[in-house]
This record gives C-alpha cells, sequence and structure tokens, in this order.
C-alpha cells in the first residue's frame, strides 16, 4: 500500500509540474513580442525627427507689442445686442423662458390677474425691477432677465410689451 501512495503521489507533483510548466510555455509566448512593441514605441518619442525641445515646448507663448505694433481693438459684435429691437424681440429671446412658465414666481405673459399688483406699482417700479432685478416673498428677478447683453432700452421695452399683453 505504500508503494502505491508513493507512485500517487509523485504522479500528483509530475503533473503539478507538467501544467506549471505548461503555464509558463503559453505565459512565454503571449509576451514575446512586448519587447518589439515598447522599441517601437520608444523609437517614435526618440527619434531624431522631434527633439526633446520641441516635445517639452509650452503651448502658448505672451507676446508684449509696443504702441506702434499693437493692432487695433476689435469690437465684438456678438456679446453688443442687435440695435432696433422691439420688445416682443427681447422677450422671444430673453423673457420667455421664464415668464412664458412662472418659473421663480415670474408672472405669466397675459396672465391679467399675476400682473395686475407689478401694474399698480407703476412702470418706473417695474423698469427698475427688470434692469436692476430684485428678489421678494414673490420670486426673483434677476437684472436684465439674467443676460447683461441687454441695454437698458431693450429691457424696459420688453417691459412695455409684456404689459400691454398682460392689461
Amino acid at each position: 500500500m505504500t508503494k502505491k501512495s508513493y507512485a500517487m503521489h509523485v504522479a500528483m507533483i509530475l503533473g503539478a509540474s507538467a501544467v506549471l510548466l505548461l503555464f509558463i510555455f503559453v505565459l512565454v509566448a503571449h509576451h514575446r513580442g512586448i519587447p518589439e512593441r515598447v522599441r517601437l514605441d520608444r523609437g517614435a518619442l526618440l527619434s531624431t525627427a522631434s527633439s526633446v525641445a520641441e516635445r517639452i515646448k509650452p503651448v502658448g507663448q505672451v507676446s508684449i507689442l509696443s504702441a506702434e505694433t499693437r493692432p487695433e481693438p476689435v469690437k465684438i459684435a456678438a456679446a453688443a445686442a442687435s440695435p432696433g429691437r422691439d420688445g416682443q424681440q427681447v422677450y422671444q429671446a430673453s423673457c420667455v423662458v421664464c415668464h412664458g412658465a412662472g418659473i421663480a414666481g415670474a408672472p405669466k405673459l397675459g396672465d391679467k390677474g399675476q400682473w395686475a399688483k407689478p401694474i399698480a406699482k407703476g412702470l418706473n417700479t417695474l423698469y427698475a425691477s427688470a434692469v436692476n432685478g430684485m428678489q421678494g416673498s414673490a420670486g426673483v428677478m434677476p437684472a436684465k432677465g439674467g443676460n447683461p447683453a441687454l441695454s437698458d432700452a431693450e429691457v424696459k421695452a420688453a417691459v412695455d410689451y409684456m404689459v400691454a399683453q398682460s392689461k
């Protein structure tokens, strides 16, 4: 019985060794091409076409120009509101978001009941609230409806439009 036990142990050890050896062969075969891939990757970085100075150069540079070489300032047309917009156009572009849905306590356009109290306070109060913004128990109104590109005249035209639609 001891010879059988001994033979069984030897067979198990040889079997485990064979499995381990097979695993090592598969592992080596799988990783055999790695040094070549590393060499190719390093070759792209270390090639003579790109020097170290080119690879580490800054992304941008600051240029200080003298008064003679400085170009004239460019006016940003997109930030400025287009002249000649009437109240309805301003309302459609900026005000409809809150006054169309009644968000943050904004009176809905055309709702006479909601507009009665603000209209009773007078147009100058409405203009001041619209241009400068306000925060009260009824809700919040950001300055110029949250669009700082609007002129005071455009905001007043939008207020006039909303009041006319809500009387």
